[in-house]
């Protein structure tokens, strides 16, 4: 599928300003591109940078407004942080890859393989659901922005990390809980807010896997918060090839509360695709 009109403004306008998306690579072979998730950055991925790029050319990105990347000063969609990560791989030289996103990364990659699906080889959704908001979802994502507004992002995301780790386990991880807050405390503040916008209109992506001609990856988290396995369980019937793990005692951060179990899920993914789909 050729660019089209919207993604090469996109990608002159981030060339004109040195703007491509920040990212960290190592290994050769398929490109496999790690997107994190809200009010996070590629460092949610280190863990698997060094493992994975045995077997693949592993790419962590940081999102549009998060990690190295400037502010955003405006309006964003879904859809257009899709084209601003395919903008950013083909100045890469990248024409193929695979995609696995955490939560918002998940709709970045759904949007990504809705408007290029010939480039995806293999999409992987770490806690994530093709499904749009629901009517009380979209009411709490605007009282979450008042918050913000009201008090700043750094209470928010004081408040908002502990929940996404499985409850009988949050003792465990408590270092790693406050990296992930000190994360996310580095988010400026219009890209957080953007960002909760642009989760919030986000349309329903459940064809996206319908008609999606490569495999497809689910982790899902049997409690997770903000991603309930209740309400997203109906998606992962919907590809024609799809291979599910369902973790218990897993809250929304699964990558973290089981990473050598998951590590080893995505690397026999990744196995997988290059044996029969390269």
């Amino acid at each position: 599928m050729r660019p089209n009109q919207e993604t090469l403004l996109w990608a002159a306008k981030l060339a004109m300003t040195n703007q491509y998306l920040t990212y960290t690579e190592a290994g050769e072979g398929l490109p496999v591109v790690l997107l994190h998730g809200f009010c996070e950055t590629k460092e949610l991925w280190d863990g698997f940078l060094e493992p994975l790029s045995k077997i693949c050319r592993v790419i962590l990105m940081d999102l549009p407004g998060f990690g190295e990347n400037q502010e955003l000063e405006g309006p964003i969609t879904i859809a257009d942080m899709a084209e601003m990560v395919y903008a950013t791989i083909t100045h890469m030289g990248i024409e193929h890859c695979m995609l696995i996103g955490h939560s918002m990364g998940g709709y970045v990659a759904l949007a990504f393989t809705e408007k290029f699906p010939s480039r995806v080889k293999g999409l992987g959704l770490f806690h994530s659901t093709a499904y749009s908001d629901s009517i009380e979802k979209k009411q709490a994502r605007d009282k979450t922005i008042e918050f913000i507004e009201r008090y700043g992002t750094e209470e928010f995301v004081e408040e908002f990390v502990p929940p996404l780790f499985f409850e009988g386990r949050r003792k465990d991880f408590k270092d790693e809980i406050r990296r992930i807050v000190e994360m996310g405390k580095k988010a400026p503040k219009g890209s957080v807010i953007e960002s909760i916008r642009a989760m919030r209109d986000r349309k329903d992506r459940s064809k996206v896997l319908e008609k999606c001609q490569c495999p497809i990856l689910f982790i899902v988290g049997k409690n997770d918060i903000a991603i309930p396995f209740q309400g997203s369980q109906g998606q992962y019937s919907m590809p024609s090839y799809s291979t599910i793990h369902i973790l218990n005692n897993t809250g929304h951060m699964g990558m973290i509360e089981w990473k050598e179990e998951t590590l080893f899920m995505v690397d026999q993914f990744i196995q997988r695709i290059k044996k029969f789909y390269i």
